[in-house]
């Protein structure tokens, strides 16, 4: 087994992780997966309570573990597990809010692209220029083979990273639906640029839990169930 690797959020062996690291927000849904979905999980990073698992599923190695919520969060996880553990793709999996009318509850939403109002790409020092942060296209095609082959149609295109969940501007999602966003969430633009710069893969797969512009939203009971549709696309594809 080679040398323990610790940093400052992460403590394992490099080959305790899978190539491929399934990532939602939250650290009870990462053990909900982990128990229910892979078989002989072992908790394999615990550091400030964000479980990271791996297991097998149909007979493959796959990880998954908590990216905790927004940009500079998931943007620390991707990055030690890109650069420090040779994790080799991060697929994220988490809620959205609608934003285009064609998007409904439920919905799976693969982010082809991900726009955002932070400043996370401004590290890459690219003369003024900006960063169109995209997924890996090898996953994109996969993930819509995937799901339609499981009776889900999902719905493709650019997602909203936003840095703010509770904004100021009540104009602001209307002013992104006019631009053909289909979602706003808080994590994809980081992991996508993350991935980006480390020569890896990522790809984010969200599910439509509530509609802020028709005051519409899941109950958790729902969420639970639609969650798992995501779920098996994200882990049929790993």
């Amino acid at each position: 087994m080679s040398e323990l690797i610790s940093t400052p959020h992460i403590i394992a062996h490099k080959e305790d992780f899978a190539p491929t690291v399934l990532m939602p927000g939250d650290p009870l849904r990462a053990k909900f997966i982990a128990e229910n979905f892979l078989e002989n999980p072992v908790l394999v990073n615990n550091i400030r309570g964000v479980q990271g698992y791996t297991g097998t599923y149909q007979g493959k190695r796959v990880s998954v573990m908590a990216s905790g919520m927004g940009m500079p969060s998931i943007g620390i996880y991707s990055y030690e597990l890109f650069n420090f553990f040779d994790v080799q793709t991060i697929i994220r999996i988490g809620s959205a809010g609608a934003v285009a009318d064609r998007v409904k509850l439920r919905d799976v939403v693969i982010g082809q692209a991900a726009c955002t109002n932070s400043r996370f790409g401004e590290q890459f020092d690219l003369g003024g220029g900006t960063l169109a942060p995209i997924a890996d296209y090898e996953l994109l095609e996969r993930a819509v083979r995937i799901s339609r082959e499981q009776g889900i149609e999902p719905v493709v295109g650019n997602l909203f990273s936003s840095d703010t969940f509770y904004d100021e501007r009540p104009a602001l999602f209307e002013r992104y639906q006019k631009m053909g966003i289909l979602a706003v969430e808080m994590e994809a633009a980081a992991l996508y640029m993350n991935a980006m710069r480390a020569g890896k893969k990522a790809l984010a797969i969200c599910t439509i839990s509530d509609c802020p512009l028709r005051g519409e939203a899941l109950p958790a009971i729902d969420r639970q169930e639609s969650f798992r549709d995501m779920m098996r696309i994200a882990l049929a594809l790993a």
